[in-house]
């Protein structure tokens, strides 16, 4: 790459930021490192001009990730981003900043811990790493069982609905345990509990129940579930324990339906993981994992350090990572409070109901999700003869709205569903826009031909050149495999 720079009269060099272009006479390689240097001003306009091509972060609705924080949190942010988190000599504010969180997490989740003792949990880089810890926990208390038995301990199993996120898959594969999966129906789209206990053997390591469906927002019941697993265990005498993953529904529940049984409280319940970048309201890259006590965590799995003159546990799959996310955490639970966090809660509700009530009134619409829940609306068609969700997700991005269409797992592939979450920084103009914006879509489509054969078409069996046509049922089959197909090859799991 050859750059040409202009001197200014001292004899520095300077480039116009403006058009970096100019000064870059070979494109960029994408593949390979270039040969030479370009100014930083060049290199920032490179970089600045291709990520204008991004999608809106706030205008991104499929995502329950934070896109939005106060200035001043930012400048914490900022000073803190050079801080390597495991560096807890250098940084020992920072660690005890860590464990304030836990402690703050433990208490709303009704963890039985005193005002003076410390609860156990660690900070991780979002739910994915809190579910692979928890998730290890189980497996480790259960082969040590089993050992102390004199029992094969060879073939552990979790069980979840196929609702579940794909961390747990990932779980499941990486660390070589069976995953049992309660299939969905129609008309209900999280895991059955009686249905989950019925799958619970010797070899089950835990049960996981999901705060918050990904698919649609549903707390899952797991008051139910601690019910019928608790008269399971009497049965067997086994003690098969419950997970929540309340990565979406954790900084929900507490704040706006306080009366639902789903953490501590319940016995079986023995830990719980929690994304501080979705409704903790930081920025992505931070997630909770907390246990109930002590005792359900191996001290084998746990790594001790006395860089601060005391014994410092630690429990994580990484080693380096920055502490900024912490420190937004903390900035957020000070700055809010309760009130703070109920207040943001409730108004997300109040802004999905808006949405929800919009969407209702075009009467084209069927709403899936449920009204105690995260605050989301996710919406199927009621009629899919003339077009798809996945032609009204494409036309919403003409008006920069990123809405994701998808196909619910098995057994209710054939329910494709349109979902937009609701976060702190969509504003109610902002979700009736949105309304306008369907209305509009939806009027397009009505005054265009089909975007499926006709059933007239269909029945002829030949096109005009001959071939043979599909028929509708054929053509919609074919639209549902092709996009399930799509979702589970970019299925990335964003925690």
């Amino acid at each position: 790459m050859v750059v040409t720079r202009a001197s200014g009269g001292d004899g520095s060099d300077y480039v116009d930021s403006t058009f970096a272009s100019r000064y870059v006479r070979e494109p960029v390689p994408k593949w390979r490192m270039p040969a030479h240097t370009i100014p930083k001003e060049a290199a920032y306009q490179i970089i600045n001009d291709e990520l204008m091509l991004d999608g809106t972060p706030r205008l991104n609705l499929a995502s329950f990730v934070t896109t939005w924080m106060e200035p001043e949190c930012d400048q914490l942010i900022m000073a803190s981003i050079n801080k390597n988190y495991v560096d807890m000599d250098e940084y020992p504010v920072t660690t005890e900043i860590q464990n304030r969180c836990v402690n703050m997490i433990a208490h709303i989740f009704n963890a039985p811990v005193g005002d003076d003792e410390a609860a156990v949990g660690v900070g991780t880089v979002g739910s994915s790493e809190a579910i692979m810890l928890a998730g290890l926990a189980f497996k480790r208390k259960w082969q040590q069982k089993r050992k102390a038995e004199g029992r094969p301990f060879d073939k552990p199993n979790i069980v979840t609905g196929a609702n579940v996120q794909v961390c747990w898959e990932k779980f499941a594969r990486y660390f070589e345990v069976e995953l049992k999966e309660v299939k969905l129906r129609e008309g209900y789209y999280v895991m059955d509990p009686e249905k989950a206990v019925e799958m619970v053997d010797e070899n089950t390591i835990c049960v996981a129940a999901i705060l918050g469906s990904t698919l649609t927002g549903e707390f899952e019941n797991v008051k139910q579930l601690n019910e019928l697993l608790t008269l399971k265990n009497k049965e067997t005498g086994w003690d098969t324990p419950i997970h929540v993953d309340a990565a979406s529904g954790g900084f929900i529940a507490p704040f706006i339906f306080p009366d639902l049984e789903w953490d501590f409280r319940l016995p079986l319940v023995k830990s719980i993981n929690v994304s501080g970048h979705k409704y903790g309201l930081v920025y992505a890259g931070v997630g909770w994992v907390v246990w109930r006590s002590k005792e359900d965590l191996p001290d084998e799995l746990i790594f001790h350090i006395n860089y601060l003159g005391s014994d410092q546990p630690t429990f994580t799959l990484n080693f380096s990572k920055g502490s900024c996310q912490i420190i937004a955490q903390y900035y957020q639970f000070i700055r809010l409070g309760f009130e703070g966090y109920k207040n943001i809660m409730e108004n997300c509700m109040k802004i999905a109901n808006v949405l929800k009530e919009g969407i209702e009134k075009t009467e084209r619409f069927d709403i899936l999700s449920k009204d105690m829940g995260v605050p989301l609306v996710a919406f199927s068609l009621k009629d899919s003869s003339r077009y798809t969700v996945f032609n009204i997700a494409d036309s919403l991005r003409r008006f920069g709205w990123i809405v994701p269409a998808y196909t619910m797992p098995p057994d209710a592939q054939h329910i494709a569903v349109l979902r937009v979450v609701i976060r702190e920084d969509l504003s109610r103009s902002l979700a009736e826009r949105l309304i306008s914006d369907i209305e509009k879509v939806l009027k397009e489509m009505d005054a265009f031909p089909s975007y499926i054969v006709s059933n007239e078409t269909a029945h002829l069996g030949l096109a005009n050149d001959g071939h043979v046509k599909k028929t509708v049922k054929e053509i919609q089959e074919d639209v549902t495999r092709h996009w399930k197909r799509f979702v589970q090859e970019k299925r990335t799991g964003v925690c």
